[in-house]
């Protein structure tokens, strides 16, 4: 099984049709159908890492300002409270601080691309924690922890986004071209990931350009290293979609075989 980056974009990617939107549709289709999904989510931030237990896991609309029937929608794919406590194990003996979560839900990060990858909701997901305030080097060994669940038909997901500045968003014109210093910081990302350079990646805040335009706040981009990590020593990359949106959000998508 690989391990997926996705970039989840606004919540509308459930319902719009969109670039990212009929990628998601087929992505399901083209991978061995999993037995549970492990999903860490730029909106699942807490520290230590979390790690959801919870039977039947609600959806969370953890967002404002969008269509009413938005609200409405609901993922009901049940949970796996054995797997979740399992990699709360894991991790803990990787010497990362872990803990289970009960009651915590599914939020847009874990069930938007779900939702069109997997529309039945017939598939057990259990969504994992990222630190707002971590480094890539964490997050790499926080996946590193959960390697051999791709031995077990275990498909692990980062979600997040590859550019992620909402304040720059150009929300009057959501077809307006990548702007140069989004396009120049994820073409950076992109050769990185395709020469596997990690030393430089988990760099990625010094030596990539514009880092910090890019990502005002890290967590959308935490979800990367984790599924690369995920995918163990010296992973092939793909890249599996790019597009954008609203000038600055970049929706590339990955998979780490």
């Amino acid at each position: 099984m690989p391990t997926l980056f996705l970039s989840h974009g606004s919540p509308m990617l459930a319902v719009q049709d969109s670039a990212a939107g009929r990628f998601l549709d087929g992505l399901g289709a083209q991978l061995p159908k999993p037995r549970a999904i492990v999903v860490a989510s730029a909106h699942f931030a807490a520290v230590p890492t979390h790690v959801g237990t919870a039977a039947a896991p609600r959806t969370v609309h953890d967002f404002g300002g969008f269509p009413p029937a938005l609200y409405d929608l609901q993922y009901p794919a049940a949970g796996l409270p054995e797997l979740g406590e399992e990699i709360a194990r894991r991790v803990s003996e990787a010497g990362i601080a872990a803990r289970v979560a009960t009651e915590h839900g599914l939020d847009h990060g874990v069930w938007v691309p779900l939702r069109r990858m997997y529309p039945e909701a017939d598939i057990p997901v259990v969504p994992l924690s990222v630190d707002p305030r971590g480094d890539a080097a964490a997050h790499l060994a926080l996946g590193r922890a959960l390697a051999d669940l791709r031995r077990d038909d275990i498909l692990v997901i980062g979600s997040g986004g590859f550019v992620h500045n909402l304040g720059d968003l150009d929300w009057q014109h959501p077809d307006a071209p990548l702007a140069p210093w989004a396009a120049e910081f994820a073409d950076w990302m992109r050769g990185r990931l395709r020469d596997h350079d990690i030393d430089a990646l988990a760099d990625w805040q010094a030596r990539a350009p514009h880092a910090r335009h890019a990502h005002p706040t890290v967590e959308h981009l935490m979800p990367l290293f984790v599924a690369l990590g995920a995918a163990g020593d010296a992973p092939t990359m793909r890249h599996l979609h790019q597009s954008h949106e609203f000038g600055t959000l970049a929706l590339d998508a990955f998979a780490f075989d």
